[in-house]
């Protein structure tokens, strides 16, 4: 990443002149950032500031792994502000963190110091209590943030922020995000929308116009910015990806010229993915970088290196990628209900011992539980596998699916709640517009994992056994398994659910379900509120159906995201 190359004013002021508040929320980044842009272009002193919401961060969908990438966003921010104000040149620093399976040329992007002039503040209350506080000693003209998609509590947040400042008299101008809209009601024209603004000019602040308000550090700021935040939030843990625009921009320059080339034949498969895939999800959805950033360096970066065919795949999931989040945007309740109210009546399993056996990975299938530990520790699995882990919840054990819904976002490093709930409701068959795909555990580890690699390395417990047994140990004999000292039901669980029987049960039921007229009537509204124009799907739509893997399924998978 090119740093920015200017220097940054620093200014203190007192309560007669008016300031700006640029607020950081899930945009942590100094590039492409119309709100500071628009900040800066006001000309009154900007006051930037990233608040550690209590009431956010108690909300079940977030995680230790989650604040730990954003403390280490805005250090990275804080770090870059602090070279430009002080006139120092860009350094690197040595990090604790593991690049997984790739090397990057140059040095890792380190973790940050205290607070020094021109920073953004950060604060460990709620925002409007911080608000409140700083009104009381700054003359508030104008907030500038972006939109934000996020959870009922964030969004319950917006409004409180919103009826606060009309009360005070203080205009907040909210900037639209990655392309999506609100206030939406339909798709039409939608697509040609999100290709103008991916294609526009990025925009970029005029830093060296920036007037930083510089708090009183040892005085106000000690006394107003709130408990100081768990310990935990400042130790980089190797096994994850560390937060930062200055990494995210390491991670984008090496997928575009380097990695691209394994995307076609990584992207299914738990391991190797690791590496051919982007790993861009948790700066985007974090904001370290911005999805026009990203297109646009694909764009640049297809004409330069090639692998046309695979830039075209990518390119096609950030539009997907944004897709989910508008509908999302649109119709934010799918959070906490069946986004087709036919499906409310349907009968779901509730068996607290096979979901703690997934929740945990000890179900006795060897790729769920590889995948599950893996992505508990280290907060990152493919697509596939995770569309596989929702499929195995709720389908072969036909539970519901908001209790693993809230335990894959506690896990997702990169969770994105537009993404996630809309793609959880789509796995789980709760849609009635889309194919249900009945993922086989079986057949993903023979397809993906043939020879096990990935499998012994997250379930120890199957070291010994051969590959000709690793992705159904249950099938061993019983002389073999003393022969290799490996035991089913002992060292290792038998199988909680019968395959065949489970993915019967679950067509029969979800097909059952969508003949009733509720779902019906769902189906049509949710076609119109959400559909793709055919100007930007498929020019054929596909029929619908319901499908259960066989070893011979051979039909491409749904995607979404950034892989």
């Amino acid at each position: 990443m090119a740093y920015l190359s200017t220097t940054l004013s620093v200014c203190i002021v007192d309560n007669s002149t008016p300031i700006s508040i640029l607020w950081f929320k899930r945009d942590l980044r100094l590039r492409d950032h119309a709100p500071l842009q628009a900040a800066i272009a006001a000309g009154r002193p900007v006051l930037m500031l990233c608040c550690f919401e209590p009431s956010v961060m108690a909300d079940p969908n977030y995680d230790l792994r989650h604040w730990r990438f954003v403390h280490e966003s805005l250090a990275d921010l804080n770090r870059q502000l602090t070279r430009l104000s002080e006139q120092k040149p860009a350094e690197n620093q040595d990090s604790d963190h593991e690049w997984l399976p790739f090397v990057f040329a140059d040095a890792a992007a380190g973790n940050g110091a205290e607070h020094q002039p021109g920073r953004v503040w950060v604060f460990h209350r709620e925002v409007i209590d911080v608000l409140t506080e700083l009104a009381q000693q700054y003359r508030i003209e104008a907030i500038f943030s972006h939109e934000e998609t996020g959870l009922k509590v964030t969004y319950d947040r917006d409004k409180a922020v919103a009826a606060w400042c009309r009360t005070q008299g203080v205009t907040w101008h909210e900037y639209q995000c990655n392309g999506v809209i609100r206030r939406l009601k339909d798709r039409e024209g939608w697509p040609a929308l999100w290709q103008k603004t991916m294609r526009s000019d990025q925009q970029h602040p005029a830093i060296d116009q920036l007037d930083s308000v510089s708090l009183d550090a040892d005085g106000w700021f000690a006394a107003h910015r709130g408990p100081d935040l768990p310990a935990e939030f400042g130790l980089p843990d190797s096994r994850f990806q560390p937060g930062g625009e200055a990494n995210a921009h390491r991670y984008l320059q090496s997928w575009v010229t380097e990695r691209i080339a394994l995307y076609g034949a990584s992207i299914s498969k738990p391991l190797e993915s690791r590496k051919g895939c982007s790993r861009l999800s948790p700066y985007i959805a974090w904001g370290c970088l911005s999805i026009r950033q990203v297109f646009q360096a694909q764009l640049v970066a297809k004409e330069a290196v090639g692998f046309k065919g695979q830039f075209a795949a990518f390119a096609s999931r950030l539009r997907w990628h944004c897709h989910f989040i508008q509908k999302f945007e649109t119709e934010d309740r799918m959070e906490f209900e069946n986004v087709n109210r036919g499906f409310d009546s349907i009968e779901k399993n509730n068996d607290p011992a096979a979901y703690k056996a997934w929740a945990t990975g000890h179900t006795g299938f060897p790729m769920v539980d590889a995948c599950m530990r893996c992505l508990m520790a280290t907060g990152y699995i493919n697509f596939r596998m995770r569309a596989m882990l929702m499929s195995f919840l709720t389908h072969h054990l036909f539970q519901h699916w908001k209790e693993g819904a809230v335990h894959l976002s506690t896990l997702f490093t990169d969770f994105e709640p537009g993404i996630h709930y809309a793609q959880t409701q789509m796995q789980a068959g709760m849609t009635g517009t889309n194919t249900v795909r009945v993922y086989n555990p079986v057949k993903q580890s023979h397809d993906h994992d043939p020879q096990g690699v990935f499998v012994k390395m997250w379930v120890p417990e199957l070291q010994n056994v051969p590959v000709a047994y690793i992705h159904e140990p249950w099938t061993m004999p019983l002389l073999e398994q003393d022969m290799y000292d490996f035991h089913i039901g002992y060292d290792y669980p038998a199988p909680i659910v019968d395959l065949a029987v489970t993915a019967r049960e679950a067509q029969r039921r979800l097909y059952s379900q969508r003949k009733n007229e509720v779902a019906k009537e769902e189906k049509d509204r949710i076609l119109k509120k959400h559909a793709i124009p055919r100007t930007f799907a498929d020019k054929k739509k596909p029929k619908e159906k319901l499908v259960a893997e066989t070893p011979t399924s051979d039909e491409p998978e749904e995607t979404v995201g950034v892989e």
